[in-house]
């Protein structure tokens, strides 16, 4: 789906907080929400030349839950229920996508990221989704199951890391 305008304010302010830092690298994944936050981040960033896709950082799949509001999904499950999909560590929703599984598709990307540029002295931008990054978070923070899966990740923000 398209930013809305909240996510365009939201990218707006991402680039307002980004625009004096170096960016040689940017990934994004192929949803349009990725990318379009991307390309506000890098008006500011005409020397990135290097943006690639790389769908590792794709939102987490709800399955046959996807496009359902959650309230529809809580008015026919329960809250219970809800809430084990919606943020218990392993629990995958219908043909769906645990948490557990979005990490193990993240720290691929993060193995990867850390061989190509460990020691390089690069900047790199990742336009990720809510679920992805709190994988990334985790992984790179070294948090526990439990603090990753309560985490509100703020889309107005970033996180800086060294690799």
């Amino acid at each position: 789906s398209t930013l809305t305008p909240t996510g365009i304010k939201q990218a707006k302010q991402l680039s307002l907080l980004l625009k004096d830092k170096k960016i040689d690298i940017a990934y994004h994944s192929r949803l349009s929400r990725s990318k379009d936050t991307l390309r506000q981040v890098l008006k500011s960033h005409p020397e990135c030349k290097q943006i690639y896709k790389d769908d590792r950082i794709i939102e987490r799949n709800y399955g046959k839950l996807s496009g359902f509001a959650h309230q529809t999904i809580i008015n026919e499950f329960g809250q219970k229920q809800f809430d084990k999909w919606h943020r218990s560590w392993d629990e995958r929703p219908p043909q769906g996508e645990s948490f557990a599984d979005v990490a193990l598709r993240v720290g691929d990307f993060i193995k990867d990221l850390k061989s190509k540029y460990s020691g390089k002295n690069v900047s790199i931008v990742v336009s990720a989704h809510g679920n992805s990054i709190r994988a990334f978070r985790k992984i790179m923070e070294k948090s526990t199951e439990s603090e990753a899966s309560s985490w509100k990740i703020p889309y107005d923000q970033y996180f800086e890391y060294k690799i």
